[in-house]
């Protein structure tokens, strides 16, 4: 039966604080937790990232079509990411990375010019074996980066035997959705995987329609000015993207509500199901936030467009980032006013059913019926509600409730 890997740990997990004592202990959901700095103010300066690049402690995570490359033969639930080091990568990345100040490098852009995509993940504080950098302070630490060698264009055959050379170690790129590797890796693949998808997807300008060049270690794409490309007029037209500040070349990260949902009395959970779920499996409700709608808001109208159900109190959770491809996951718990419990599911198609479950239902699923695509747990009884696994933000939410986080209360499961 598959094991469900350990959630990463809550900052600061035994300070005793103000808002500790009064809102509980902070909750960390899966993909979240990174143990790097990502020291996001030294992505623009190439001497830091050059060196950082070629540093005997540096550590590069491959992707391929996105997929980590993960060491074989763990347990399940106890994967971990496989890293190689620079001369690895050194016949992709080549010798002329971060060899210039960024400006000049802008100034030197081809759109003609294939180059691997690369970004900068952070630094692990912990390592005594990292290097050591002095900016505005000394920042020390074994720096992470992660490579697309995705095969393409005149790199192909490099990729190609990066990848044969991982295989005949009996190492090789992970399938499906990630969910089974160790929670600190988890959430270092999830920063790179949305990264490394966001510079695939964005090759253009929104502003004017000419190619763009990822820079700031792969966390920004600009449009140069200048075009260096035989055949191309060198000098690019006005382009809105370089004036003043704009976010059309900033990765995007798109805002979901998920949101447990009592009911007015508090003993009860609102949960659905859409047709594609395995049977006996239900989860909380989720959606879009829209343009300028906060997230109460949008967690209300969420749940009355896909079970007409109509909230009053709503509050904030916890957060899960979920890199498939760019989603902030805010997770909420609401409740229903006195008149307005009756389920409808006329407005919108979202849902096949919904159901409010007492909590000692959702007690026993979140106990014995949590794996998700193999046989439930000891205790499971068939036709009993399944719920989603422990990796999931709709299992921590219904878990809050049942342990009443909505009543003040310490009910555990």
């Amino acid at each position: 039966m598959t094991a469900i890997p350990d959630l990463p740990l809550a900052a600061h997990a035994d300070l005793d604080a103000m808002l500790t004592r009064k809102f509980g202990k902070e909750v960390a959901n899966y993909f979240a937790g990174s143990p790097l700095n990502r020291l996001g103010f030294l992505r623009g300066d190439y001497s830091f990232l050059s060196q950082a690049l070629r540093h005997p402690s540096s550590s590069f995570l491959l992707c391929n079509q996105l997929q980590p490359l993960v060491q074989p033969n763990l347990p399940p639930g106890q994967g971990r990411l496989a890293w190689v080091r620079y001369d690895d990568v050194k016949p992709i990345v080549g010798p002329e990375l971060f060899n210039k100040p960024e400006d000049d490098a802008i100034k030197t852009f081809s759109s003609e010019t294939y180059v691997p995509q690369l970004i900068f993940l952070g630094i692990d504080e912990k390592a005594k074996d990292g290097f050591a950098y002095q900016g505005k302070n000394l920042y020390t630490g074994a720096p992470y980066f992660a490579l697309d060698v995705t095969p393409r264009e005149h790199l192909k055959d490099a990729c190609e035997k990066l990848i044969k050379d991982q295989k005949d170690k009996g190492i090789d790129f992970a399938t499906g959705r990630v969910m089974d590797i160790q929670a600190e890796d988890a959430a270092i693949y999830a920063e790179a995987r949305q990264l490394l998808d966001w510079n695939l997807r964005n090759p253009f300008c929104g502003g004017c329609g000419h190619r763009t060049m990822s820079i700031q270690g792969g966390f920004k794409r600009t449009c140069p000015p200048t075009d260096l490309a035989p055949g191309k007029e060198k000098n690019r037209p006005e382009c809105p993207t370089r004036k003043g500040v704009s976010n059309l070349c900033f990765p995007r990260t798109d805002p979901t509500v998920i949101m447990a949902v009592v009911n007015h009395r508090g003993d009860r959970i609102l949960l659905g199901r859409s047709k594609r779920f395995p049977p006996h499996w239900y989860s909380t409700l989720a959606g879009f936030a829209e343009p300028a709608e906060s997230i109460e808001e949008a967690v209300r109208r969420e749940v009355y467009e896909e079970a007409g159900v109509l909230l009053g109190r709503v509050v904030i959770h916890s957060t899960q980032p979920w890199p498939y491809p760019a989603n902030l996951m805010i997770g909420a718990i609401g409740q229903a006013i006195p008149e307005g419990e009756t389920i409808d599911l006329g407005n919108d198609p979202e849902l096949e059913d919904a159901q409010w479950f007492d909590l000692e239902t959702v007690r026993k699923a979140l106990r014995h019926g949590t794996n998700l695509g193999e046989p439930a747990q000891d205790g499971y009884q068939e036709g009993d509600l399944r719920v989603p696994p422990a990796t999931a933000i709709a299992h921590q939410l219904m878990t809050a409730v049942c342990d009443g986080f909505a009543l003040n209360s310490g009910s555990k499961i």
